[in-house]
């Protein structure tokens, strides 16, 4: 049967059945069980308010609030398990608890389960559009009264249990991945450190074999390198077709730019792309932000075939020196080089760097040869990194579509 191959064990309901209160996908031993029924969530459990930790002690007892874990305290609130929600701020990310925990007045828990257990409730809260029942107009915020009126399907108690085995599977083995991908990036942070010179220092702490004789780096100030230009600021009326046009966003989301990466485009003549143009090796650096650990931070294009051009928030780095720009825009994002450019930013209501602090910005450089391999070692955990968070989103696209196959369709599917 169709769809049997993509969810093992698993039947798809025919167009009469689909009628029913049933999901689009079952699992075989269900096929011929009672209709979902509809209830309310006030009907399944009971809702249980946070409260206030801070006469509490320290202990091994993790807090909780909407935003997530907070710190450990030495008393609990709840032992067992428990689905959370936000009663205030976040409200649309549900948390699964199990033993000993307290949360605060921002977190809503839940006990006494009723024909129901937890993980299959998690799930249902899963499915939920919680910002469809925010009661405020700021923050956003739930109340006891609209979460218990919700109404939701339940199957019977063993189809709850065998469906929250099967996605609780692969919540573990998402989890698993994401620790792959956490693991993958601790390393490159630990392997820059060790790959560039710390402060004060002329050589790194590690050096691959070949450059271990080669002696000290070469100390260079950014303007050797690169000649600064502030971006266009173009009119809106000319966004959306034309020469891709590099904004912050394009800087802060990926490892290096290509043109067909670029996210927007602006219509100008040839004559204005001429004199912003961005070309293979160019810098690209952050301008201005409305925090100081954004300001300054780089990017390299690296087409070789399109010139692109710039936007008013971006300051471009012409090459003019001998670099590898891919080790250039490595030893941009270091600690120490972020912290120089940092603490020489300004402003009121947000921190600009200007086009003096970046010329003025010194570098330490190897040989081209050398700064090619850390490059090249560099780029190929990037690479690792990029196939391990593509892995991990077609996990949850996966995980995605088995919740809307194994749950009904209702008015209350979150997007």
């Amino acid at each position: 049967m169709p769809g049997e191959e993509r969810y093992p064990g698993c039947l798809l309901m025919s167009k009469e059945e689909k009628n029913r209160m049933v999901p689009r996908l079952r699992f075989a031993e269900f096929r011929d069980s009672r209709e979902w029924e509809e209830k309310m969530l006030d009907e399944l459990f009971i809702i249980g308010s946070g409260k206030d930790y801070k006469h509490l002690g320290k202990g091994d007892i993790p807090v909780y609030g909407s935003g997530g874990y907070m710190l450990s305290v030495d008393e609990y609130l709840y032992n067992g398990e428990s689905v959370c929600i936000g009663r205030k701020g976040t409200i649309d990310r549900p948390l699964f608890l199990s033993g000993k925990f307290w949360t605060v007045d921002t977190l809503f828990y839940t006990h006494s389960f009723n024909q129901c257990i937890p993980k299959f409730v998690y799930l249902l809260f899963q499915n939920i559009n919680w910002l469809k029942h925010n009661e405020a107009g700021g923050i956003p915020s739930l109340s006891k009264t609209i979460i218990g009126k919700i109404e939701v399907l339940v199957p019977g108690s063993e189809e709850q249990q065998k469906i929250a085995d099967c996605l609780s599977s692969l919540d573990e083995y998402i989890i698993a991945e994401s620790q792959q991908l956490e693991a993958l990036k601790a390393h490159k942070k630990g392997l820059m450190q060790q790959l560039f010179p710390a402060e004060d220092e002329t050589v790194p702490q590690l050096r691959f074999a070949e450059f271990r004789e080669s002696g000290e780096w070469e100390e260079k100030r950014l303007d050797q390198l690169l000649q600064f230009k502030n971006g266009l600021n173009a009119s809106k009326e000319l966004y959306g077709k034309g020469v891709k046009f590099i904004n912050v966003l394009d800087i802060l989301q990926n490892e290096f730019i290509t043109y067909e990466m670029i996210i927007g485009s602006v219509d100008v003549s040839e004559e204005i792309v001429k004199n912003f143009s961005v070309d293979y090796g160019d810098i690209l650096f952050q301008r201005s932000s409305e925090t100081q650990e954004e300001v300054g931070t780089t990017n390299v294009y690296l087409d070789q075939q399109r010139t692109s051009t710039f936007g008013g928030f971006v300051i471009r780095g012409k090459k003019i020196g001998e670099y590898e720009p891919v080790f250039l825009n490595k030893l941009l994002k270091t600690q120490t080089i972020r912290t120089s450019i940092q603490s020489k930013s300004g402003g009121s209501t947000r921190f600009n760097i200007g086009q003096e602090t970046l010329s003025s910005t010194k570098v330490l450089l190897p040989s081209i040869i050398e700064q090619k391999t850390i490059a090249d070692c560099l780029s190929s955990l990037d690479e690792l990194i990029a196939a391990q968070t593509e892995k991990i989103e077609a996990l949850k696209l996966h995980k995605k579509g088995m919740m809307q196959g194994l749950f009904p369709n209702t008015n209350e599917v979150s997007e």
